[in-house]
């Protein structure tokens, strides 16, 4: 058996599970994803399974859709990518599937935004529809503070960051909880906790993680909207509210070194042992 493990950085993650997999007896072939040549017709020799970690969100994407024309198995896939990775598409999803998520609103203009405001309501919340770590998040506590946000957007580059996407702002105890989904399992789940003077929970911004346990409903939640995507290794962050756990975002190339500090859990070994199942299948 042979698994490729796509990647575009090698973190602390890729590298877990490179050992777990190696203490399985697994045969590796690393792929730089930034170096790899897709040459269509010759890539089916390149693993079993292919896991696909690549940071970079369009590298990834596109490698899941040229390895799955090849006929490859690629966890995550192409779709998972897609939809995952758009923090819009997936909030779209989890309304069709009636899973309970933040309130959004989305606009293309300046003008639009300022409307979409007195939708949503403040304090409010604008995201990059692309991205992680909390980069570019901003929130939005008046109009005028809004405004010039939203001016500034207007010209980054690239176009996406002319896509207005605005949640609600909600209240939470300086908290939230990732839970990480390993095929149809949550495996293990973590609060996160914003550091001083920070509304942003994201451990790369010095967020702290604490161990948590989910009630066997808001399991079930999660892994409902982990199906909504076909995510078979993802994490899933949600946000305590008054009107019950809502998920909030779905991240398709999870970082877990701060859940494995936190709990103890052997999160590159259920990774491991879940692609040597699938790859037998």
């Amino acid at each position: 058996m042979k698994v490729a493990l796509l990647y575009d950085r090698l973190r602390w993650e890729e590298k877990s599970i490179l050992d777990a997999l190696k203490a399985r007896g697994v045969e590796v072939e690393m792929v730089d994803a930034k170096l790899k040549v897709a040459v269509h017709g010759k890539m089916k020799d390149l693993g079993d399974i292919v896991l696909n970690r690549c940071l970079s969100h369009f590298r990834g994407l596109y490698w899941a859709a040229i390895l799955e024309t090849e006929g490859l198995r690629v966890v995550n896939s192409f779709r998972t990518l897609l939809i995952g990775g758009d923090k819009l598409l997936t909030s779209l999803e989890l309304a069709k599937a009636k899973i309970p998520t933040p309130r959004f609103v989305v606009a293309f203009t300046v003008e639009g935004a300022m409307q979409a405001l007195d939708e949503i309501g403040l304090p409010a919340v604008i995201k990059p529809v692309v991205g992680s770590w909390g980069r570019l998040l901003a929130l939005l506590r008046d109009y005028e503070n809004a405004k010039a946000i939203f001016e500034h957007r207007e010209y980054l580059e690239p176009f996406l960051h002319n896509i207005f996407y605005i949640q609600e702002y909600v209240e939470k105890p300086s908290r939230d909880i990732r839970s990480l989904v390993v095929g149809d399992e949550v495996i293990t789940s973590i609060y996160r906790y914003a550091p001083p003077g920070e509304w942003r929970t994201n451990i790369a911004l010095g967020g702290r993680a604490e161990t948590c346990t989910l009630t066997d409903e808001q399991q079930e939640l999660v892994l409902r909207a982990a199906r909504t995507i076909n995510g078979e290794i993802v994490g899933v962050d949600c946000l305590e509210s008054n009107r019950g756990l809502l998920i909030n975002e779905i991240n398709t190339t999870v970082e877990f070194k701060g859940a494995y500090s936190a709990t103890g859990v052997d999160i590159a070994g259920k990774i491991a042992d879940y692609l040597i199942r699938e790859a037998r299948r």
